[in-house]
């Protein structure tokens, strides 16, 4: 019989998460602030039709919408039994092993991190309109991201659920202005009236299918993150799928409705021209059209809120990735401490404000275009990761359970997952041939291959690392993909193989 350790409960409890301080609502309203529904209304939605030119964005969502819920069946049968702050780094771990697991660890760092410091690109543009209605100009862009800057890492390190109930506030409004455009739009066709012809197959399946469903994915970044709050769920095992599912069906309900009632207002033939000329300022002439200028500041003024919303729900689950890895020794132990006062991870929190900080004073010190350079290349890179970590964790789902069922019918084991898996690598496929679409730059410049590049490096760079700790501290790659488990855990070094966890 091999040698297993034993694991003793420590008294000091600082580093674990508070525990049910989230309901379905709190964790769903984390999920789709960080799909930021108006960002991505105003600004994917139109950018899909004014740069690639393709009408049947609609059907691009409902089309993604189906594969992340084949996809979601395997994780939330997963999470039913891997409840872990690192989600997909713990799902690979336990799914096809612990180096694989550092891998996707390292992958979801960058992708997280790129998504959040990104965002301060757009934070300063998004707030130009409402500044300049207030007080008649505005400041640098930097000196807004500084001022999101620094409220997003004061709430990071308040209990999750005040950030919850911020969020909250603002995503309904930003969900009621979004329908409330949409009902504008809608009521006002153009000519020709109401036409259902961007939902049809062959307004979609054309030459640029491939840059229209990455946008579409990108639109659902944030989806797959109701597992990183599991820990902290009041009942996990019905929050976590409910959460998932739901954020799913309201993201595609809401992304379809939003995408085609502008075609309906501007006209199916006229959509490419316009939203290329006006860009992200179509949605909003369109409710000065329809709804009149109250309407559209009240939207501007959303369009900031959601910026930073996202900015909130990126900032937890970021801090909430770099913790698990902490606690489980991967990364620095101190990254795996939790303050005792509010449950938030503290040191991961202020970890992710620093890059925030840096990254905001290296973009304004050379100059660089904060829009361009920040907020879409280096945001689209961060969505481009995510997909990757979606891709790899439903390969681990059909692994796990191909070694004990655990008591699931063979379609959340393996059917589902492995119809999403199919679809994803397609994906994932159409997305490489694509990036330098996706980034809007020459197809002969570095950036279209380095920057998806740094993600296979990345991954190496991981499992090298999960392959030195498993030879020299045997003990701390014992931990890898434990959880919560890791962090009531002292694993004495004779035990490397396996670990049994006693209460």
């Amino acid at each position: 019989m091999p040698p297993t350790s034993t694991v003793d409960r420590p008294s000091n409890v600082s580093d674990a998460l508070a525990r049910g301080r989230l309901g379905i609502p709190s964790v769903i309203f984390f999920v789709l602030s960080a799909a930021a529904p108006l960002t991505v209304v105003a600004g994917v939605v139109t950018t899909g039709y004014g740069v690639i030119g393709v009408t049947g964005i609609p059907l691009a969502f409902l089309l993604i919408a189906a594969v992340l819920a084949l996809f979601s069946v395997g994780y939330v049968a997963m999470s039913r039994r891997v409840e872990n702050a690192g989600a997909f780094y713990a799902y690979v771990s336990r799914g096809l092993g612990r180096p694989a697991g550092v891998g996707a660890a390292w992958v979801a760092l960058i992708a997280y991190n790129a998504l959040q410091v990104g965002l301060y690109g757009t934070i300063g543009v998004a707030a130009e309109p409402v500044l300049d209605r207030l007080f008649g100009g505005h400041p640098h862009w930097a000196v807004v991201a500084l001022v999101a800057w620094a409220l997003v890492g004061l709430l990071g390190l308040l209990r999750v659920d005040l950030n919850g109930m911020v969020l909250a506030a603002l995503l309904v409004a930003e969900i009621v202005v979004v329908l409330v455009f949409d009902l504008g739009q809608l009521g006002n066709p153009a000519e020709g009236g109401v036409s259902f012809a961007p939902f049809s197959p062959d307004n979609l399946f054309v030459p640029g299918v491939g840059a229209v469903l990455v946008l579409a994915v990108l639109g659902f970044v944030g989806f797959e993150s109701a597992v990183v709050f599991s820990e902290e769920s009041k009942d996990p095992k019905r929050t976590v799928p409910l959460a998932t599912y739901l954020s799913v069906a309201i993201i595609a309900g809401l992304y379809a409705l939003s995408s085609w009632t502008m075609t309906v207002a501007v006209g199916q033939d006229q959509i490419v021209a316009e939203a290329g000329e006006q860009s992200v300022g179509l949605i909003f002439n369109l409710a000065a059209a329809h709804l009149g200028d109250t309407a559209v500041t009240i939207g501007q003024v959303l369009f900031l809120t959601s910026v930073l919303a996202a900015m909130i729900s990126f900032h937890n689950t970021t801090a909430r990735y770099t913790f698990a890895l902490g606690r489980e020794r991967v990364l620095p132990a101190v990254f795996g401490q939790t303050s005792a006062r509010t449950g938030a991870p503290r040191a991961a929190s202020v970890a992710q404000s620093v890059l925030g900080l840096l990254v905001i004073l290296l973009y304004a010190v050379n100059g660089w275009d904060p829009v361009v350079q920040l907020f879409f290349w280096v945001g689209t890179t961060g969505g481009f990761g995510v997909l990757l970590l979606i891709a790899t964790t439903s390969v681990a789902v059909i692994a796990y359970f191909a070694r004990s069922n655990g008591g699931e019918n063979l379609w959340r084991r393996a059917i589902a997952p492995g119809l999403a898996t199919i679809a994803l690598f397609v994906i994932i496929w159409l997305a490489v041939s694509n990036f330098a679409n996706l980034l809007g730059v020459a197809p002969d410049s570095t950036l279209r291959w380095a920057l998806p590049a740094a993600y296979p490096v990345a991954a190496l760079l991981g499992i090298g690392w999960a392959l030195l700790l498993r030879s020299n501290r045997p003990d701390t790659y014992a931990r890898i993909g434990l959880g919560a488990a890791s962090a009531a855990a002292t694993v004495k070094p004779e035990a490397p193989a396996a670990v049994e966890v006693t209460r």
